[in-house]
């Protein structure tokens, strides 16, 4: 892939991607490709698991998806309602998931950097705890 910028997707319209964004756009939270493959094949469609990584990471490359890494090494993605550059609130059990926006995060990270003398900042946060229902 080439690091120019095009605004191009990089995925056509297929039916496997269309399966794919509706079971994306049916749950709030961040899901595993195993998942989404089982979920598509809970609809009677067969597509294999390699398609479902490989149509997902476009999907990432494309700004579409985001993408959760865990600790565990397992990655996950969701379908995030904000366009713009936001963060996420994860729980550690069920992994339900809220939006937030962080403008004194955001403030804080271009302060970082330039104390440093770095520019072009860009970073990721992801807040984990446990959600109200899993608290219970």
């Amino acid at each position: 892939m080439s690091s120019g910028s095009s605004s191009r997707p990089r995925t056509r319209n297929t039916w496997q991607k269309q399966a794919i964004d509706e079971i994306l756009d049916r749950s709030a939270d961040f899901q595993s490709a195993q998942q989404v493959h089982q979920s598509v094949a809970d609809t009677g469609r067969s597509v294999s698991l390699a398609t479902v990584y490989r149509m997902l990471q476009a999907q990432v490359e494309d700004g579409l998806v985001d993408i959760l890494a865990l600790d565990d090494g397992q990655t996950l993605f969701r379908k995030c309602a904000a366009t713009g550059h936001h963060h996420h609130l994860v729980c550690r059990n069920c992994r339900a998931t809220v939006e937030i926006d962080a403008p004194k995060i955001e403030h804080w990270a271009d302060n970082v950097g330039e104390d440093f003398g770095y520019t072009d900042i860009n970073h990721t946060l992801e807040i984990y705890g446990l959600c109200p229902q899993c608290t219970q």
